[in-house]
């Protein structure tokens, strides 16, 4: 099985096909690179499950099966934010500490923090077949202050009790083993492997 990731992020990729190799025997995971999608995606959905499928049919363009996930940060006092806008929180895409620092300030007078990470996963089949979508969670709270020096994003304030310790402070292969990606991976690992049974 070939599956093209909507991304060009090869650690991502690695991930993924590792993840996946443990459900999935001989599965394939592409870029979009790889496969000549160079053009941008525009993620304009308004939540992760529509921008893992904007995602995920733009990958499926290329004849492969497409998959694609979004995932994000949602804080309960603040009513699900940062949620589909996690990565540019703070305004600007990917500026962690900035992300950091508004998410700090924003709960500053909150008492209730607790969260969780969210992803979805969509995989969109070349041959029109209706698309599966799954969604995975990791349950935490928000510290006052960051912890580790691990991961990226919101890791470092985002508390895992079952762990005692913040996704910062987890290895990779902790991490890999409970974040809400993980869940969302083993979750579409089990439907793919069904549809590959019955095709």
């Amino acid at each position: 099985m070939t599956i093209v990731l909507a991304s060009r992020n090869q650690k991502k990729i690695k991930e993924l096909q590792a993840l996946l190799s443990a459900y999935i025997e001989g599965i394939r995971i592409l870029s979009l690179d790889d496969v000549g999608i160079t053009e941008e995606i525009e993620e304009n959905g308004s939540s992760f499950e529509e921008n893992a499928l904007i995602k995920a049919r733009a990958a499926a363009a290329s004849g492969y099966i497409g998959m694609a996930d979004d995932s994000g940060l949602c804080v309960d006092a603040l009513d699900g934010a940062p949620g589909i806008y996690s990565a540019r929180y703070a305004g600007e895409h990917g500026d962690d500490e900035a992300n950091n620092d508004l998410l700090l300030e924003r709960l500053s007078a909150c008492k209730e923090r607790t969260a969780r990470f969210v992803c979805a996963m969509a995989c969109v089949f070349p041959d029109g077949r209706e698309p599966l979508v799954v969604r995975g969670a990791a349950e935490g709270e928000i510290l006052c202050a960051r912890s580790g020096k691990g991961g990226f994003g919101y890791d470092p304030l985002f508390y895992y009790p079952p762990l005692g310790k913040t996704f910062g402070e987890l290895s990779s292969t902790e991490k890999n083993a409970v974040s809400h990606r993980a869940d969302a991976i083993r979750k579409m690992a089990a439907r793919l492997s069904a549809v590959t049974e019955r095709t």
